[in-house]
């Protein structure tokens, strides 16, 4: 296990249909030799285990990455009492983090959009 850094970009949708780099998600999680988020060590990590929700023309947002249950994740947006501003990450449970392979979030605005996974590298804590 590991910590890594991985940046998600937007990928082919009817608003982009090239993708986008200049919107996604860059965060730090745990990742096991194969790919996937280990649960025990994001417990032992958590702090380390941020978010930055990027978006071209508006601010970036600052968050966690957090374990609901076992089979949920949502990155969760540092916004005093607003339990809507978490974002789903669909199936990250399961979810391989390798350059190349896609994952879909559930944005805030209740959208579901996928994103490519555009690099995987060492976390600098």
């Amino acid at each position: 296990m590991s910590m890594k850094s991985v940046r998600l970009e937007l990928a082919r949708d009817h608003d982009y249909p090239q993708g986008s780099a200049s919107h996604g998600y860059e965060f730090v999680a745990p990742l096991d030799e194969n790919g996937h988020i280990d649960a025990a060590q994001w417990r032992a990590h958590k702090a380390d285990c941020r978010v930055r929700r990027f978006w071209e023309g508006e601010d970036d947002e600052i968050g966690h990455l957090v374990h609901r249950n076992a089979h949920s994740w949502v990155f969760h947006y540092d916004v005093e009492g607003d339990p809507d501003e978490d974002e789903p990450g669909f199936r990250f449970d399961t979810h391989k983090f390798a350059v190349g392979e896609y994952v879909s979030i559930r944005e805030q605005d209740g959208e579901m959009r996928t994103f490519k996974v555009a690099s995987v590298k060492p976390a600098a804590l």
